[in-house]
């Protein structure tokens, strides 16, 4: 995943055609390290998206912009548009990322 770090960096990524997936995550959080260990091979199937991530301690303001209560959390952006957003509560399996990922395909 490649690192936001700046709000224009984070518009000028999400404005696009193409749909991205920002994880909203911070250093110390214990279930931001554990989807860590599993994202990779989601990476690589779900290559349709960008993939970035956003530490939400150094970008406050996007995370309360965009209900970001929990971390880690996956939304997916396209013209600057929020399209859906996978809350941390539901984010702490392969199962439940792919889940949610192939629902995302139902719905385009």
């Amino acid at each position: 995943m490649k690192p936001i770090t700046t709000i224009e960096q984070f518009t000028e990524t999400t404005s696009t055609a193409k749909p991205v997936i920002v994880k909203f995550h911070a250093g110390w959080c214990p279930d931001c390290t554990r989807m860590d260990m599993f994202i990779d091979p989601i990476i690589e199937e779900y290559n349709q998206y960008d993939w970035y991530e956003l530490n939400r301690d150094e970008l406050p303001e996007l995370a309360e912009k965009y209900d970001v209560m929990g971390i880690p959390s996956l939304l997916i952006f396209k013209e600057g548009e929020k399209l859906a957003h996978l809350h941390s509560a539901n984010a702490k399996s392969p199962a439940q990322v792919t889940e949610f990922l192939e629902a995302q395909k139902a719905n385009a």
